[in-house]
């Protein structure tokens, strides 16, 4: 696969080959990379699935954490190199647990797709699919998940690829001329 300009968005389920997918892609991609990891590490595991990811991408890439990553930090990067975003899954968490309500973090979401969409070089957003999954026992994972869902719309919407990613195999997703 060639990346194009534009934004190219990975969506699937956990564990499904999304990063794996985006390191390649980075690899690929002739001049510089920058890696954008939303993550936070809050206990021991999270810290250590956060250095096996730092491990399994090349040491050029330039690494910028930023929980709550918007439009206007997508604005300082250069221009002409790509930018992977890892992920909004925990973006929109991040969001929610800093006190956004929904209207905010669609309109934060909506206005960074907006901006990697439409810079000079490629970005590549990497987004969990939850709604294959068992329906959320809470009310707080039942409202997270219709926002996850919103805001994956979203960046689909303005997305110039959309791969749905699932045992390490992509499937194109395409529209079917259905306004939302």
């Amino acid at each position: 696969m060639q990346l194009g300009r534009g934004l190219t968005l990975l969506l699937g389920g956990a564990r499904s080959g999304k990063s794996d997918l985006a390191v390649q892609l980075g690899e690929s991609w002739p001049d510089d990379v920058v890696f954008v990891a939303t993550a936070t590490a809050g206990d021991d595991d999270m810290a250590a699935r956060i250095e096996r990811h730092q491990a399994e991408r090349p040491a050029t890439w330039q690494l910028i954490e930023i929980p709550d990553f918007s439009a206007s930090d997508a604005a300082t990067i250069d221009p002409a190199a790509l930018v992977v975003v890892d992920c909004v899954t925990l973006l929109v968490s991040n969001l929610m647990f800093s006190g956004h309500d929904e209207p905010a973090i669609l309109s934060h979401i909506e206005a960074l797709g907006l901006a990697l969409a439409t810079r000079t070089g490629p970005a590549v957003v990497i987004s969990n699919e939850v709604g294959l999954g068992i329906h959320p026992e809470t009310e707080m994972g039942r409202h997270y998940r219709d926002v996850l869902g919103r805001t994956n719309r979203a960046l689909a919407g303005v997305s110039e690829t959309s791969l749905f990613v699932v045992a390490g195999k992509v499937l194109p997703l395409t529209s079917l001329g259905i306004s939302w």
